[in-house]
C-alpha cells in the first residue's frame, strides 16, 4: 500500500467557504456573513480524506476583495513554515474568493520561496448552494498538488476540472462556472476524477528563485491603473503622480493606445519619474514595442492583463527603477 500524500489547506475565505441563507442562495449569499474556516471547509467536504491526510491551516475568512499584499506576504511565509515543519509535506491548497483569485496566484507565483505545488481553488457557487461547485473544485485541487506531475510548473489555478497558470488565468464571467481561462493559450491540463493529466508547461520564469522577496516588507511601492476609454483626458493619472504613484499601468485600448488628452498625461508622468507600462483593457494578447510608445518612455506590458501588469511593476520597482531592467523583468516573468 502507498503512503497518503501529506497536503496543507489554507483557507482564505471567499465563495467557497461561504453560507448562504438557503440551497438557492448563489448571487447574494455574502449578506450572511457566515464563512466557514478552513477546518470547517473539510468537515463539510468529507471527501478530501481520500485524497490524503490533510492538514487544516487557520488564516483570517474574508471576501477576497479584502485580499491584499500584506496577505500575500503572509501566505509566503506561512508556506515557507508549512513546509519546514513538514518535510514530507507533498503541496499546499490554498482557499481563495474567485474576485482576486488570479492576483494572488500571480503574486506568490512571483514570490513564493517553497518548491512544493501550490494550487489556488475557489468555487462560483458557496458551499451551501444546490449544486454547489465548491467541494468537487477542492478535492479536484488537493489531486492537484498531490501529484508528482505538478511540481516545477508555477503556481496553479484550479476550477472546474481545469488547471491554469497563474500569470496566464483570468476570470472571464460573473456567475458561469467555467469563468476562469486563459484567453491566448488555454489550461495546462485537467483533472478527471482521480487523474491529473498535463499537456503543457508555462514558459515564463515564476518563483522560487525570482529576485522578489517580500517576506520583510511592509508594503509595495505604489502603483495605479489607468482605464483608457473614449475621451479620457488624464484626470487619473495626473491624481495617481499627485497620490505619490512611483508606477502606472495603462490598461489602454487594443492593442495599446489611449486617447490624445490620456496619453499627453502618461507622458507627463513619465517625465516626472514615473515608470508606465502599457497593457490593454482587451484581455488578451501582447502589447508591441513600437515606436510611438518608446518615444514617450512607455514599456509594453508583453500580455499581461492591467491587473496583473501591476504587480509585476510594483515589485519590480522594489528593486531599480530603471526602465531597461524593468522591460527585462517583463520580458521574463
Amino acid at each position: 500500500m502507498t503512503n497518503r500524500p501529506k497536503l496543507a489547506f489554507i483557507g482564505t475565505g471567499g465563495t467557497i467557504s461561504s453560507l448562504g441563507r438557503d440551497s438557492l442562495d448563489i448571487l447574494d449569499y455574502t449578506a450572511t456573513g457566515e464563512r466557514l474556516s478552513a477546518e470547517g471547509i473539510l468537515a463539510r467536504v468529507p471527501e478530501t480524506a481520500s485524497v490524503g491526510e490533510i492538514v487544516a491551516v487557520p488564516f483570517r475568512a474574508v471576501t477576497s476583495p479584502g485580499i491584499g499584499f500584506a496577505d500575500w506576504r503572509e501566505l509566503v511565509r506561512l508556506c515557507e513554515g508549512l513546509v519546514a515543519e513538514h518535510p514530507d509535506l507533498a503541496g499546499i491548497v490554498i482557499g481563495h474568493g474567485t474576485a482576486t483569485l488570479e492576483e494572488t496566484a500571480y503574486a506568490l507565483g512571483l514570490t513564493l520561496t517553497v518548491d512544493c505545488p501550490v494550487v489556488l481553488v475557489g468555487s462560483q457557487r458557496p458551499m451551501s448552494a444546490l449544486s454547489s461547485d465548491a467541494g468537487l473544485n477542492l478535492v479536484a485541487a488537493l489531486r492537484t498538488a498531490a501529484s508528482p506531475a505538478s511540481r516545477g510548473r508555477g503556481v496553479l489555478v484550479l476550477l472546474n476540472d481545469e488547471i491554469h497558470a497563474a500569470r496566464e488565468v483570468t476570470k472571464t464571467s460573473v456567475a458561469r462556472l467555467q469563468t476562469f481561462r486563459t484567453p491566448d493559450f488555454g489550461a495546462l491540463g485537467h483533472v478527471d476524477g482521480e487523474h491529473v493529466r498535463y499537456y503543457r508547461r508555462p514558459e515564463r520564469r515564476h518563483a522560487p528563485g525570482t529576485p522578489f522577496d517580500i517576506r520583510t516588507r511592509d508594503a509595495l511601492p505604489r502603483v495605479d491603473i489607468s482605464y483608457a476609454y473614449a475621451d479620457a483626458d488624464g484626470t487619473a493619472v495626473r491624481a495617481f503622480v499627485a497620490a505619490g504613484a512611483r508606477g502606472i499601468v495603462s490598461a489602454g485600448l487594443a492593442p495599446g493606445m489611449t486617447p490624445p488628452a490620456e496619453a499627453e498625461a502618461l507622458a507627463e508622468a513619465v517625465k516626472a519619474g514615473v515608470v508606465v507600462v502599457q497593457s490593454t483593457r482587451a484581455g488578451s494578447g501582447v502589447v508591441p514595442e513600437t515606436t510611438r510608445l518608446a518615444e514617450i518612455g512607455i514599456l509594453s506590458a508583453d500580455n499581461l492583463t492591467p491587473q496583473k501588469a501591476r504587480i509585476l511593476l510594483a515589485l519590480a520597482l522594489t528593486d531599480t527603477r530603471d526602465p531597461a531592467e524593468i522591460a527585462t523583468l517583463f520580458a521574463t516573468y
